[in-house]
């Protein structure tokens, strides 16, 4: 059996800058009249146990003073982002990369969004190329960085595999699952020095500008 990739999708197969992460700040904006920088996004993503994008701006929210329902700041949210933000999505592997290293690994999909619009994303992007299996935010109980979702792929796997993610959760859920981590550090992230620091105190197997290097990193 071929060895396994398990991709993370938000900042690894696509760049969420002009998505998610313009999503998060509109919301902010929406509720508390101030729109947050970047990089104040990034520095909470930074401190971990926020992959959930939803309650990451909640936190943003509430931390602000304004005593907003959450239900309220997850609607508006999934209103602007399914409303056009989504399309703003930038599908990350240049043509040809993907497809070589399926030449060599099978892939799978442990992310943090809803299944279904993971879905959506690949089938715009990558209709041809096989994913499996793929678990989403309502496929596990406890979230990243909890190893589940990467614990129940590893244990129908029974071969070798590696995470591939963008954030100090994804990087502490492959280690409490005993698989690899890649790191994806775009130099573009505004906290990147941070970013790769973090990645390197979790000891991770290698760490990338993007998923296009990684032909490199199993060259050897």
């Amino acid at each position: 059996m071929k060895p396994l990739l398990i991709f993370d999708m938000d900042g690894v197969l696509v760049d969420v800058s002009e998505s998610y992460r313009e999503t998060i700040a509109q919301t902010v904006e929406k509720f508390t009249g101030v729109k947050p920088t970047r990089e104040q996004i990034q520095e909470l993503k930074n401190a971990g146990g926020f992959n959930d994008d939803w309650r990451l701006t909640h936190r943003m929210i509430t931390e602000s003073g304004i005593a907003a329902e959450f239900d309220a700041v997850r609607d508006y949210f999934q209103s602007i982002f399914l409303g056009g933000l989504m399309q703003r999505e930038r599908w990350v592997a240049r043509p040809g990369v993907l497809e070589a290293l399926a030449e060599q690994f099978d892939f799978a999909l442990f992310t943090g969004r809803p299944l279904d619009e993971a879905k959506m994303t690949l089938d715009r992007f990558a209709p041809s190329l096989k994913f499996a299996p793929q678990i989403g935010m309502y496929e596990v109980e406890r979230h990243k960085p909890d190893p589940e979702g990467l614990l129940r792929i590893k244990e129908g796997a029974q071969r070798q595999a590696y995470y591939l993610g963008d954030t100090v959760d994804d990087a502490r859920c492959a280690r409490a699952a005993g698989i690899p981590f890649i790191g994806i550090a775009a130099p573009s992230n505004p906290l990147y020095i941070d970013l790769v620091f973090l990645f390197q105190e979790e000891k991770s197997y290698a760490i990338v500008d993007d998923i296009n290097y990684l032909c490199e990193v199993f060259a050897s």
